[in-house]
């Protein structure tokens, strides 16, 4: 942590207080979050797979920019794209059905299309998440204008 050196001592240790305390905040709101995550991935299995499929694991992380969501059937671990934070539910809910069908039927054939056929509204936001990529694709407005 670089803190100016006009601080006095009490100042930094004030300062140096306030940063940990909002850094452990923000680890709890992670962790809160990854419960939260797991806990509606056990309802949705509920609802929509008569609660068939059990992940051992289920968290965002950082380091899928090119998927949604990936899960590892022989783990039982599913894993979340930090990009869905902040989309729409049904978005959020519809990958992770998509992630909790793969604990039940690993590939992408017919069997595992059916099981998504549960979730009513696969369709739409499919369409949102092909959106998403296509406006990622798109130069920015400053970047079209040569800015």
């Amino acid at each position: 942590m670089l803190i100016p050196a006009r601080m006095s001592e009490a100042e930094e240790q004030r300062w140096v207080t306030v940063m940990l305390d909002k850094l452990a905040a923000q680890e709890n709101k992670r962790v809160l979050g990854d419960a939260e995550l797991s806990e509606r991935a056990a309802r949705l299995s509920e609802l929509y797979f008569d609660g068939r499929a059990r992940p051992t694991s289920v968290r965002w992380v950082t380091n899928q920019n090119t998927r949604w969501g990936s899960c590892t059937p022989a783990e039982g671990s599913i894993r979340l794209s930090h990009r869905l934070q902040g989309m729409p539910e049904y978005v959020v809910d519809y990958v992770l059905v998509h992630e909790l069908a793969h604990l039940l039927v690993p590939g992408h054939g017919p069997d595992f299309w059916r099981l998504l056929e549960a979730y009513p509204r696969t369709e739409r936001a499919r369409g949102y998440l092909e959106g998403v990529v296509a406006a990622d694709r798109l130069p920015h407005l400053s970047e079209a204008r040569g800015e």
